[in-house]
């Protein structure tokens, strides 16, 4: 069970992750050790799975971020394993969904041109044996980054 306490502390680590236990500690008004064993009993427990930097796309050359729907032409557990190794392999396939509704996946990409993205679609997505159609949507803008989940 979590309390008021380790809700604090993962609000504040998916702010910044490079908190150290002391200024955790002043934050949760916890003694620098206390605030250390709260957060590694958190890793541990698995509320915590990873600590990672967040890139900038554009400055890495990535100006288009998309979202592509995909449908399978059917849905056998062969197929759906070999789509889902497809996707791993995929370094531009940021995240994957299965969806319910109309797609089957939802796949978030980045790629640096639009020429990469239609060399995704047209010779990786569409040539896959399992893969009946596909549909992307190209991201204007950003309104909002990838927030910190309600604690």
């Amino acid at each position: 069970m979590l309390d008021s306490t380790d809700t604090k502390l993962l609000a504040a680590l998916q702010k910044n992750a490079h908190l150290t236990a002391q200024e955790l500690g002043e934050l949760l008004n916890l003694s620098p050790s206390q605030a250390g064993r709260r957060r590694q009993r958190l890793e541990s427990e698995g509320y915590i799975q990873a600590y990672c930097a967040r890139l900038d796309p554009a400055k890495l050359g990535l100006t288009v971020q998309g979202f592509v729907h995909v449908n399978l032409g059917s849905h056998g557990p062969e197929q759906s394993q070999s789509f889902s190794r497809l996707v791993s392999t995929r370094p531009e396939i940021t995240s994957a969904w299965t969806m319910t509704g109309e797609a089957d996946y939802l796949l978030r990409v980045y790629c640096s041109d639009l020429q990469a993205l239609n060399q995704l679609i047209h010779e990786i997505l569409l040539p896959h044996p399992a893969v009946a159609r596909v549909q992307s949507q190209i991201v204007m803008a950003q309104l909002k980054r990838d927030a910190p989940l309600p604690t």
